[in-house]
């Protein structure tokens, strides 16, 4: 079990809009997915293999 706390970040890319997702990258073997708008509320632990196929497919449903 780790104690590292989420350094959270969201792309440089994303609008104002309130329509991001918000991932920590500092967790060793997993990348924690939030949403934006709702920063309390329930997260996703991904492994880096998941979430590289979930960047995949936004991009190409994008």
């Amino acid at each position: 079990m780790t104690t590292d706390s989420p350094s959270w970040f969201k792309s440089s890319y994303s609008s104002n809009g309130g329509q991001c997702i918000e991932v920590a990258a500092n967790i060793p073997g997993v990348v924690p997915v939030r949403d934006s708008k709702d920063p309390h509320g329930p997260r996703l632990t991904l492994t880096w293999e998941a979430f590289a196929g979930l960047v995949q497919f936004a991009k190409s449903h994008g």
